[in-house]
């Protein structure tokens, strides 16, 4: 049985594909992401900071719960990318 690729895997070989097609095409684009998603966590760092403030010192609502899995999630997406990105140490 073949075990499916995970999502760096994933990554790691369309990254490759793609930098010898065109690699000056894949590092502008990749650095595209980079800034998009990296808007994108300050915007929900700064969500979940408010949602937060709102709260009582002992409870946490279920939408800050989840807001904080999205921003980890979105983190390591952004992790991956500029490992690819600054290629093999």
């Amino acid at each position: 049985m073949l075990r499916p690729f995970d999502t760096s895997q994933q990554l790691q070989m369309q990254g490759q594909q793609q930098t010898k097609a065109n690699p000056e095409a894949t590092v502008a684009e990749r650095k595209k992401q980079l800034s998009d998603d990296s808007a994108r966590l300050l915007k929900l760092a700064n969500e979940l900071k408010a949602e937060v403030d709102k709260t009582d010192k002992d409870t946490l609502s279920i939408a800050v719960i989840r807001k904080a899995d999205e921003i980890e999630q979105l983190a390591h997406k952004v992790k991956e990318k500029m490992r690819l990105t600054a290629g093999p140490n």
